[in-house]
């Protein structure tokens, strides 16, 4: 093309510096381009809740009507903000590469309470106007009030330095590309797996007109196909769900191992609690309609579920699984017993990283009253383990999110190799992340509490059962009476898995993260 390319852009600070990545992204593959500066209707609702903007088209259609005109030739977009559908004339000739979905949580530092999860003091107030959100947050944090916040990025993070809320929640990715300076405040991530996304979070929407043949094919060389594929899922969702960004609606999909894996998390409105899903497939064809399907049909006729832990009122999973009208038996099927009163604190001098296995590790090894050096990370496998250690108004460097203790180690690799790790776990255990680990690392292995199955352990008639540890299920399956009456068995992670093997039994479900949001979303799979 000999032509200069003129992109329409909004003009905030974001927007700009999305244009301007677009346009160097031309100029690399030998196409020059200008930028043409469009004010759009959602700059102009100052009041508006973002909720009622996103996904509508008022931040796109001013962009869309100068496309359609010829005033512009390319248009670039967040793409979460566009209607699933381009009006007739134009298209999405090209999509990004995906920057984090993660969400950032903004926290003023004298607002900041470590024992909680997402550190927010308690009552606190949080500035955010997306319902997906609120509903999300608040099924994590039900003390937590809500209020609309409007603005660009740096206006927001204004406002928050202004005191007008307690913390703020943002895109991770609009603060990166803009190189903000967040070191006033205290800053969590929280994952994409914890707080699903928006659909197409995170990726630029590439738009033109259709009949624009020449442009559309030399913008096939910045086209991130694997992106579209996965969005795409995403957007289906959406787009079946009829739904703008008003609705609490939350849809993350990637790529792994040549399997697409979908996180889902739906409300009726902001104040619901949200319905979580996951699912892995070999391909994408027919994946968005099998999540809908999944949400929109008739429910089976599961009626009761055991577990093998006890849940608290205000548990999520207690909260989520009530949300699905099922009956409850929550009882452990173990004891844990601490099995030392002091250690000798040199060792903590000796060692780079503490890594616990499970919410017993810490609650035991804290117990002793440890005073750790500074320099010493700490790493969970779980965000159960995470929020057990916040108790001792402590955030770990690292969580093992996944349920599958390889894929963990070889997460935690790059920061613990050749260093030396300390593991406070169960006496006997089964030593799964050293053995992981091998020689790649130094371990020592502190033993703090044991296990002790209890007396009588009954037979569970539940539809669904639960088992949240190997203990629990060598527990309850060494009993000669107990056998699986067609009921559908959920491992919380590998090895629990493999003691169910143990045992003969191969028919279970693992979740995808060994924490109470992984095993809702597998049992709202099995319903």
């Amino acid at each position: 093309m000999n032509k200069t390319i003129v992109i329409g852009s909004r003009g905030s600070d974001l927007a700009l510096w999305q244009a301007n990545h677009v346009k160097a992204r031309l100029e690399a593959i030998g196409l020059q381009s200008e930028i043409k500066i469009i004010k759009t209707q959602g700059d102009n609702f100052f009041n508006l809740s973002f909720s009622k903007l996103e996904g509508k088209g008022f931040f796109t259609k001013e962009l869309e009507d100068e496309l359609l005109q010829g005033h512009i030739d390319l248009a670039v977009h967040s793409h979460k903000d566009l209607p699933t559908e381009s009006p007739e004339g134009l298209t999405i000739a090209a999509v990004s590469e995906r920057e984090d979905p993660t969400e950032l949580l903004i926290i003023l530092k004298d607002c900041v309470d470590l024992s909680l999860q997402f550190s927010v003091r308690y009552n606190g107030i949080v500035g955010t106007s997306s319902n997906r959100r609120k509903a999300q947050f608040r099924s994590l944090r039900p003390d937590i009030e809500f209020e609309e916040l409007r603005g660009n990025v740096p206006t927001r993070i204004q406002k928050l330095r202004d005191g007008d809320y307690h913390a703020i929640i943002l895109a991770k990715a609009g603060v990166h590309r803009l190189q903000l300076d967040l070191s006033e405040f205290h800053v969590e991530e929280i994952d994409p797996i914890e707080m699903v996304p928006a659909p197409a979070q995170g990726v630029l929407a590439l738009q033109t007109r259709s009949n624009n043949f020449e442009l559309i094919e030399a913008l096939q060389q910045i086209h991130n196909k694997e992106v579209a594929e996965t969005i795409s899922v995403e957007r289906k969702v959406l787009n079946m769900f009829d739904g703008g960004c008003h609705m609490p609606l939350g849809v993350y999909c990637k790529k792994e191992d040549g399997q697409f894996e979908v996180w889902t998390s739906k409300a009726t409105d902001d104040e619901d609690f949200p319905e979580r899903l996951f699912l892995r497939a070999k391909t994408s064809e027919g994946l968005a309609e099998h999540i809908v399907d999944h949400y929109t049909k008739e429910k089976n006729t599961v009626k009761s579920l055991f577990i093998s832990r006890e849940l608290s009122e205000e548990s999520f999973l207690r909260r989520a699984l009530e949300k699905f009208n099922l009956d409850i038996e929550d009882r452990s099927l173990i004891r844990t017993f601490p099995i030392i009163n002091t250690f000798d604190s040199f060792i903590l001098k000796q060692v780079d990283w503490i890594f616990f296995n499970s919410k017993n590790g810490v609650e035991n090894f804290f117990r002793l009253e440890p005073v750790i050096p500074k320099k010493v990370k700490i790493g969970v496998m779980g965000r159960g383990s995470e929020n057990e250690l916040r108790h001792f108004n402590r955030v770990p460097d690292f969580v093992g999110e996944s349920g599958d203790i390889r894929e963990v180690a070889e997460s935690l690799l790059p920061k613990v190799q050749n260093q030396t790790v300390l593991f406070p776990q169960a006496k006997d255990s089964l030593r799964t992340i050293q053995v992981q680990l091998a020689d790649k690392i130094n371990s020592i292995d502190l033993p703090v509490y044991e296990t002790v199955k209890e007396k009588e352990i009954n037979q569970s008639s539940a539809d669904i059962l639960v088992f949240t540890s190997p203990s629990n299920v060598e527990a309850y399956l060494s009993n000669d009476n107990v056998i699986f009456m067609n009921q559908k068995v959920v491992a919380i992670g590998k090895s629990t898995g493999n003691k169910l093997e143990e045992f003969g039994y191969t028919n279970y479900v693992i979740p995808y993260s060994p924490d109470e949001i992984g095993l809702s979303e597998a049992v709202y799979g099995l319903l």
